[in-house]
């Protein structure tokens, strides 16, 4: 009887390892494989004209005299630290009011998801219209009330403000994973909470925002990550400009990769966004045992 289930054991075993492989030789030659090369090309001076040379840690050297290195990391911060709790206050709030018994429910939630979905590209595009100082969108409607609009993308000072109220246009996105966290709480504590006669505030913060505290910590985390590889927008919006003033680290990455040819320097770039992102994640879940409430009561020992 214990061979047999031995034997079950085993072919189950098999079974399940050739079903994850597809997975696991994915993760060996895309992830880790180019993880494993890109530490070494960073150690590396290489233009993709000649042969590499090995120069050890040089380019991290590099790193700590380049000055455009740092305003590329000031931007990505400061830019991480205004637009995802942004993100997240615009998120959650559309979830609350999309979380009500009003009619066409369904249409309104498909037209605040829409734009998470929506090509980088042709957003920034939109927005670069929207944004344009001289016959944007946003400048025209000022003007109707008297107010002389700034110069948004054209201005280093509101460059990239002007980034972070666009990013805002994709909470949608979060918007859907708070829906579905608000539809998930019990509604006997809301009953309970009525019986003790608590207002619609009080339920709200001893109730709801404690109980979603573990899908604001997700989405914190994906936000965090997303943000510090933000491309896309800066690339075609302002390409790094004016002065510098949106020049993102992937950015500036892309730059000495693509323009400069400088691919040692670049993956030395990437291996320092790769060790910023993984230490942030890490600081976020060991602080996160003193806020994140889940629903099982167990607290997070990440």
């Amino acid at each position: 009887m214990n061979r047999a289930l031995g034997k079950e054991a085993k072919r189950e075993a098999v079974a399940g390892y050739l079903f994850i492989a597809p997975w696991i030789v994915g993760f060996i030659v895309f992830v880790l494989g180019a993880l494993l090369t890109a530490f070494y090309v960073s150690m590396t001076d290489w233009d993709l004209l000649t042969p590499s040379k090995w120069i050890g840690a040089e380019n991290y050297n590099t790193l700590l005299h380049d000055k455009k290195f740092w305003i590329s990391l000031r931007v990505t911060v400061i830019y991480v630290v205004t637009a995802v709790p942004l993100g997240i206050v615009f998120g959650f709030s559309i979830a609350l009011l999309l979380n009500q018994k009003i009619k066409g429910l369904s249409i309104w939630r498909t037209i605040y998801y829409f734009p998470a979905i929506l090509s980088g590209v042709a957003v920034s595009l939109m927005w670069m219209w929207v944004l344009n100082p001289d016959f944007g969108v946003i400048n025209l409607l000022l003007s109707y009330v008297g107010i002389q609009g700034p110069g948004w993308i054209a201005s280093p000072t509101w460059a990239l403000p002007s980034l972070v109220i666009m990013s805002i246009w994709g909470a949608g996105g979060g918007m859907i994973i708070y829906l579905a966290g608000l539809q998930g709480i019990p509604t006997e504590l809301y009953e309970a909470a009525e019986i003790d006669g608590c207002s619609k505030w009080k339920k709200l913060w001893k109730i709801t925002i404690p109980m979603m505290t573990s899908v604001i910590f997700f989405n914190l985390i994906i936000g965090m990550i997303s943000a510090f590889q933000t491309f896309t927008e800066a690339y075609v919006i302002t390409n790094g400009g004016p002065d510098n003033a949106t020049l993102f680290y992937a950015m500036y990455l892309y730059q000495n990769a693509f323009k400069f040819f400088k691919m040692g320097y670049a993956s030395a770039l990437a291996w320092v966004l790769f060790l910023i992102i993984l230490l942030m994640t890490l600081l976020l879940f060991a602080t996160s045992r003193r806020w994140v409430y889940y629903a099982s009561g167990e607290e997070n020992r990440g």
